[in-house]
């Protein structure tokens, strides 16, 4: 692919980010809960992206950025702004390539994201918990360095990147009704639409978001990218707003975004540890709370759920 960052990725992207990224990722199971589904009265086929290479779907990406670059570009490094989960995924693709990674943090990312980027050889630089002091700091560190910018999302490298975890999805379970995912920048769901509008446009694609973080929500509805600088929430992940890219395949392709308050997603995360047995952060829990929420949209479906990550802080869960 081009240098060009605003450039719409491809269906081959899809295909060619696969092969590059299969020695560096885990094809990632699909749970399913007995539980689950009575309560919901949906089969609920769930991706465990939790079980991911550092944790998070993000790796697919960052892999795929990384493992794309020649190798003058690559001796430069890269760099990212992130809230966690892109800068441990970065830093792990980085260390892979051995090739140096900087990334621009706000102080208030989870420490245990904090304590993975350093774990794999990153760099942090702290900036403030908002999009705009984030991207500040960035372009001071951009400014005085040659490193290659992967951007967490905006991006059509990471794009097509996290398009594969939908593209095994679909390899591992057939005739899904419906997809859903949790949206923040968008990346994972902008995937989702790439691999399914090209492989089975019959799938219903809908989005999951906290509602004090609701701009997605808005955007969609309003027909134009509205961007929140520092909403405040548990789902740490979902914070950040949309932008071109990750837009043209929202406004495209997702049927609607459905919203859970603090107290409904943190009630889903407990419900999921206690009945699948597995750890997910708070981002990950927001599909289920809108399922949940939602049982006539769902009813009677099968619905694949994207589990996005499982990096979370033991020493601050939401329900202590």
């Amino acid at each position: 692919m081009s240098d060009h960052r605003n450039q719409i990725p491809t269906f081959d992207d899809v295909l060619s980010a696969h092969e590059r990224i299969k020695p560096y990722i885990h094809k990632t199971p699909i749970l399913t809960s007995r539980y689950l589904n009575e309560l919901t009265g949906a089969e609920l086929f769930f991706k465990c992206e939790n079980f991911q290479k550092a944790g998070a779907f993000k790796v697919r990406g960052a892999c795929n950025a990384v493992f794309g670059l020649s190798e003058e570009k690559a001796a430069l490094g890269v760099a990212t702004h992130s809230s966690g989960n892109h800068a441990l995924s970065l830093s792990y693709a980085a260390g892979r390539r051995g090739i140096p990674v900087t990334v621009v943090m706000p102080h208030t990312a989870p420490q245990a994201k904090k304590d993975a980027v350093r774990g794999y050889g990153g760099k942090i630089i702290e900036c403030e918990p908002s999009t705009s002091s984030r991207e500040a700091v960035f372009a001071d560190l951009m400014a005085a360095s040659g490193a290659d910018f992967v951007h967490p999302y905006n991006d059509p490298r990471v794009i097509a990147g996290q398009a594969t975890c939908s593209l095994e999805l679909l390899d591992q379970v057939p005739d899904l009704d419906m997809v859903i995912a949790p949206i923040g920048g968008g990346g994972m769901v902008s995937g989702t639409c790439l691999t399914l509008s090209n492989l089975a446009p019959e799938v219903t694609i809908y989005a999951a978001e906290p509602l004090n973080a609701d701009d997605a929500a808005r955007s969609l509805k309003a027909g134009y990218i509205i961007a929140d600088d520092a909403p405040n929430t548990v789902a740490d992940g979902l914070k950040v707003p949309l932008k071109e890219l990750t837009w043209h395949f929202v406004s495209h392709f997702v049927s609607d975004i459905f919203t859970a308050t603090e107290e409904e997603i943190i009630d889903a995360m407990k419900l999921t540890w206690k009945r699948m047995k597995i750890v997910i952060e708070p981002s990950c829990a927001v599909p289920l709370a809108v399922i949940l929420k939602n049982p006539e949209i769902f009813r009677g479906k099968r619905v694949g759920v994207i589990i996005t990550g499982g990096n979370v802080d033991m020493d601050t869960l939401p329900w202590t």
